[in-house]
């Protein structure tokens, strides 16, 4: 796995969701964004024994390397 910064248009369902510190805090639904526009409006990330999906903002999102996605925090 590559440590280099992808785009947020090659973000893919699966992908794991780090929180800042490392800790992992679920797995990539969906993504939310006009590709054509090239806006990136949320990821929808699933996470718990259920699937519980929390829509997270852009905003939180510090980094994004080949199959994850890293937040600013350590929360969803």
């Amino acid at each position: 796995m590559s440590n280099d910064p992808a785009s947020w248009k090659v973000v893919e369902r699966g992908w794991r969701v780090l929180g800042g510190s490392g800790k992992e805090l679920g797995t990539v639904e969906a993504v939310l964004g006009d590709a054509n526009a090239d806006i990136f409006h949320a990821l929808m990330v699933a996470s718990g024994l259920l699937g519980r999906t929390t829509e997270v903002p852009a905003e939180r999102v510090r980094e994004i390397r080949e199959g994850e996605v890293v937040l600013d925090g350590d929360s969803l």
